[in-house]
């Protein structure tokens, strides 16, 4: 009987309406029988009638119910955005009618910190979010593209080919990031063009998966990086406080010189992040070294110089850091050979070192310092000219030069200071600041205060 009963369910209206014609046809046999025959057609006709308009008025409502059916099929409930079904549904008309001269661009996002902000602000504000986060979407790229949403905090946007495809993937990724109140909320994304790279909505789908992955993965260690590194600087200031006076400029002066010698991409940033570490080894020299007025003993001395050694073994206990920490072990070489902890000279120094070298030559020599007054910016420029080609790179002197004049950097104020000549051993005479950071980079044991301050 159930069986029966969910059959009849599913051929309503067709099922509620077979007892009419039945009925029709017994009461025009009667009435042939009886002799009444023109009044029961009149009858009949009337009732077939009636029977046909409640017959299409329920048929209008299943069709309009199917189509609310199959548009909820390819719809996501909660923003509106086509589902991935739908998105399947057109990948297919995209491959089909995309060509190699003409790509279409799939983009898909998938959110970073949402669980955090979920887990922060509740579902009900997560749902909204993500409401927010698909209008953005779905506007940024109407009418030349469409939007989806693939569940959960995953979205994709389909980009027709045109001369606007670039702006519009800006603003797609734009508008699935949201800052707020404590909280920061951004998107890793992977991208693929049809036909030339997936001819399949599933493979379309599966390059762009991989390659979302990757940048996220990407993201994961650059913030866990980024994590550390402030980790470290902070315990740098806090042990050696004059040295976040100097973090502030040495990172800045070094990209901007990095980039004119043209350390790009990889090697650039690794060498920004060695400049902002490169004395995270003085953690390891005791504050009585650190605090002494007079000149160091040999032993001293030796201890100081293990500074860059003990900084890249830090740093390399964070896999991520390890590129950071081979360049921190050669900041303090020189370039005619007498630096440590290697003696390596000319290019045989990573040049990412050579540049950091100068840039904290300069940063010390004109910041201010509790036990001398900072030096202009022409004194310093003037003492790393005289000792390019001993002490620094030549190239990477020149280049700090005319970012410093140029107005790349503060410009250089003419104060009068008479430039420093420089010693027999080649180093630097003149002011006590000076002769501290030039000594601390070289083998001159008869006084050294600190890392190059």
């Amino acid at each position: 009987m159930r069986s029966i009963a969910k059959t009849r369910s599913r051929l309503h209206p067709f099922w509620a309406l077979a007892p009419v014609p039945l009925a029709l046809v017994a009461l025009v046999a009667f009435g042939a029988f009886a002799g009444l025959t023109s009044a029961l057609e009149l009858g009949a006709a009337v009732a077939l009638g009636a029977a046909g308009v409640h017959y299409f008025r329920r048929f209008g409502h299943s069709a309009r119910v199917l189509a609310g059916s199959q548009r909820d099929a390819l719809t996501d409930s909660l923003t509106g955005l086509g589902n991935r079904r739908r998105l399947m549904d057109d990948l297919s008309d995209a491959l089909s009618d995309a060509r190699a001269a003409s790509p279409r661009l799939l983009m898909l996002f998938d959110l970073d910190g949402f669980k955090r902000y979920n887990d922060a602000y509740g579902h009900p504000a997560g749902d909204a979010l993500l409401a927010r986060l698909g209008a953005r979407l779905d506007a940024s790229v109407t009418p030349d593209g469409a939007a989806y949403r693939l569940g959960g905090d995953e979205f994709c946007v389909l980009i027709g080919d045109d001369s606007r495809t670039a702006a519009l993937a800006d603003a797609a990724a734009h508008a699935v990031t949201e800052t707020g109140d404590g909280f920061t909320l951004s998107a890793s994304q992977g991208t693929v063009l049809l036909p030339l790279e997936a001819e399949t909505p599933q493979r379309a789908l599966q390059v762009a998966d991989e390659r979302l992955y990757v940048e996220k993965d990407s993201r994961r260690r650059s913030a866990s990086e980024t994590e550390t590194r402030q980790v470290l600087a902070h315990a740098l200031r806090g042990r050696v406080p004059e040295i976040g006076e100097r973090l502030r400029g040495v990172p800045g002066l070094t990209r901007a010189v990095a980039r004119a010698l043209r350390l790009d991409g990889e090697e650039l940033e690794v060498t920004v992040r060695a400049a902002e570490l490169h004395d995270i080894g003085m953690l390891s020299v005791p504050d009585a070294i650190l605090a002494k007025p007079d000149p160091l003993d040999t032993l001293e001395w030796e201890i100081v110089c293990q500074h860059t050694l003990v900084g890249e073994r830090i740093l390399s206990t964070a896999p991520a850091l390890m590129p950071v920490a081979r360049l921190v072990r050669s900041t303090h070489e020189r370039w005619d050979g007498a630096g440590y902890p290697d003696g390596l000279s000319g290019d045989q120094i990573p040049r990412g070192a050579r540049v950091i070298a100068a840039c904290v030559a300069f940063e010390a020599i004109v910041s201010e310092r509790p036990y001398r007054s900072a030096r202009s910016r022409r004194a310093a420029l003037a003492e790393l000219q005289r000792c390019a080609g001993s002490q620094f790179d030549p190239a990477a002197v020149a280049v700090l030069r005319e970012i410093v004049n140029g107005g790349g950097h503060p410009p250089v104020a003419d104060t009068g200071d008479a430039p420093r000549r420089i010693s027999d051993s080649g180093n630097l005479t003149g002011s006590r600041s000076s002769r501290q950071h030039l000594r601390a980079q070289g083998r001159d044991r008869r006084h050294w205060k600190g890392s190059p301050r």
